[in-house]
């Protein structure tokens, strides 16, 4: 889908008449049901003539353009395209990232710089980063960009209003294998990219291209798909065990059958936490990419609507693996049975609907979430904690995607995980956590600790942090995280974290915004926190700790959450919570804040350690575990 797609005649005189900006803006609202944002008008006003002032000078008479070229399910969109062949007759695409910024700083990021961006500053991806991504994205997983006679695709940035004195950060050498592939043109620059385009499109006739890309669709690549199923099992983490295998191996027969025969089918993979589900997911996604015994590949996307768990995978398994993560908002615009398979992981964090980043929903009369899932893939495979919801805006449940697969017509298999790999194998922990907080039905049971995994309570903060950092000291990973009791501000403008959680004489900062700028060295932003070691100094909530494990956790049980001794049960305190949508959650407030804490208390293997702020609750706790191991009275 594009905004705009023609000969560059038409983009010249639309252009030179300043009625371009006009046209893509009611393309725009025609598309997306929403005007764009002032900024993104702005963009096309300041930027598309500047660009055509260099198509002009390089005399590309005879070519496509195209203009705001959304990438396949993906929101990010290319700003400008241009078709046509090179001097010796090769068709030739060159992708152009359009920028209007003035002024850039370094950053401690691997691939990131700051600028002025939305109203403040930004840490982004550098321009070159961006771009050169966009066109592996396209070579990957766009048919006209592969196969036999594909046509060379290259890309560069042309930053208009940059002044070369200013342009440092952005030659950094950290990023000259970016710049060597996705050059940057400044202002000063003119000639050398109207040199750069004369070379790659130069020789016109760029119509045939244009047309090709238009009628183009997405698709995998035997070289993408061999570098998907390489690169997930030279990793070690992601190894399966017992019915983890089952369940991994009765999901692959059934997407064979279902995508070898007409028709859809979904598949709900319900399990608790540590019970294997991100590993299944992540091991399909090479299973499928791979294929086994001369079975055939399938393209799946990785779905999540956890952003902390998506970007640590990505982090992990490579920049080019990044087009297979997708977001559960990836596909309101999504063709119909578009994609083989879907896997979608954490799905207790569907969405009542698709909404843009101001909360706003993307179309008029937007159906469900789950039900642009269901539509965009032959086959939707989710993997499910109904007890993991923890915000009002979390609307995945079993029984929410039953309903939206028989509404569609769509039959559903499940397959339930039984076993536990975390807690030390210990499903009991995961039930008398349930059980003591009022998630389970039945009496409260009692814990009795073993060697195989370590719970203890106890006194105050500073010995919990002790704790956490000598096993990190140990070589264990190892986290603090806490209840959101405590406000979470934004960083200095110095980029040093504010001490938010205080408790008496100890204080601590919550993990970095993801927005935070001028960070210092060895201080991740959310999304990285559980897989930084700078995390150790901070302490996470449940959205950065959800869908992670550590050797060892500790956990600040706050006021939120406390059990009334004279009524004998649960009170929730909504007053004492700083999250904006759960303390205004209503008659939802204590079912979430329980849910919250049960993440919590299980993201660890070998041990989980806890503070309580209120003693009557921690009091009601310790009187359910037959040993009290660990804590100061014991």
């Amino acid at each position: 889908m594009q905004l705009f797609a023609g000969p560059y005649p038409e983009f010249s005189r639309e252009t030179q008449r300043n009625t371009i900006a006009t046209r893509l803006e009611h393309e725009f609202e025609k598309v997306y049901g929403r005007p764009p944002s002032t900024e993104e008008a702005r963009s096309w006003r300041n930027s598309l003539g500047k660009i055509r002032d260099v198509f002009e000078e390089a005399l590309l008479e005879d070519n496509g353009v195209i203009l705001e070229f959304q990438l396949p399910f993906y929101s990010g969109r290319l700003d400008c395209l241009v078709t046509g062949q090179s001097p010796t007759g090769i068709d030739s695409g060159l992708i152009v990232e359009l920028k209007q910024w003035e002024t850039v700083r370094p950053t401690e990021g691997e691939n990131e710089v700051e600028t002025w961006i939305g109203g403040e500053n930004r840490d982004v991806l550098h321009p070159s980063v961006q771009v050169s991504r966009y066109k592996e994205y396209l070579k990957d997983l766009h048919s006209a960009f592969s196969g036999e006679g594909a046509p060379s695709l290259s890309s560069c940035v042309y930053l208009h209003n940059y002044r070369r004195e200013r342009a440092e950060p952005l030659l950094d050498s950290k990023f000259s294998a970016f710049l060597a592939d996705s050059p940057v043109y400044l202002s000063d620059q003119f000639d050398a990219l109207v040199g750069r385009c004369r070379s790659l499109v130069g020789g016109g006739d760029g119509l045939p291209l244009l047309e090709r890309i238009e009628a183009g669709k997405e698709i995998a690549t035997r070289a993408f798909l061999d570098h998907v199923a390489s690169a997930i099992r030279g990793t070690p983490d992601f190894h399966l065990l017992d019915e983890q295998q089952v369940a991994h191996d009765t999901v692959m027969s059934h997407v064979r059958r279902a995508t070898e025969a007409p028709g859809k089918s979904a598949i709900i993979v319900e399990g608790g936490p540590g019970s294997g589900k991100s590993l299944i997911a992540i091991n399909l996604l090479a299973t499928l990419a791979g294929g086994t015994e001369g079975r055939a590949r399938y393209l799946a996307h990785y779905v999540t609507g956890s952003r902390a768990f998506t970007r640590t995978l990505r982090t992990k398994l490579g920049p080019r693996m990044e087009r297979l993560f997708k977001w559960t908002n990836s596909y309101s615009e999504a063709e119909a049975d578009g994609v083989p398979v879907l896997l979608v992981d954490e799905a207790h964090r569907i969405r009542p609907v698709t909404t843009n980043r101001f909360g706003r929903p993307t179309r008029p009369n937007p159906p469900p979430q789950v039900e642009e899932i269901l539509r965009a893939g032959r086959v939707s495979v989710f993997f499910i904690d109904d007890l993991q919801t923890v915000t009002p805006t979390d609307a995945g449940s079993t029984t929410g995607i039953r309903a939206a697969a028989e509404r569609l017509g769509i039959p559903v298999r499940s397959i339930r995980l039984e076993g536990q790999f975390r807690c030390g194998g210990s499903g009991g922990f995961v039930q008398w956590v349930e059980s003591v907080l009022g998630l389970r039905q039945g009496p409260v049971v009692r814990w009795e600790n073993t060697d195989l995994f370590e719970f203890r309570i106890v006194d105050s903060p500073e010995e919990l942090d002790t704790l956490v950092r000598t096993k990190a000291g140990e070589g264990r990973s190892a986290r603090l995280v806490a209840g959101f009791c405590w406000p979470w501000s934004k960083a200095r403008k110095d980029g040093v974290l504010p001490e938010d959680v205080r408790i008496g004489s100890f204080a601590r900062p919550w993990n970095a915004r993801e927005e935070a700028t001028h960070l210092p060295k060895g201080i991740p932003k959310a999304s990285l926190w559980a897989y930084s070691p700078g995390g150790l100094n901070q302490i996470g909530c449940v959205y950065t700790a959800q869908g992670f494990e550590f050797d060892y956790v500790g956990v600040i049980f706050g006021n939120d959450l406390q059990y009334d001794v004279e009524a004998g049960g649960w009170t929730g305190h909504p007053e004492r919570n700083y999250d904006p949508m759960v303390k205004r959650s209503g008659e939802r407030f204590l079912e979430l804040v329980k849910r919250t804490y049960r993440v919590l208390l299980t993201r660890g293997i070998r041990g989980c350690f806890v503070h309580f702020i209120d003693p009557d609750t921690r009091d009601y706790v310790r009187s359910r575990i037959s040993e009290p191991m660990g804590s100061s009275e014991a």
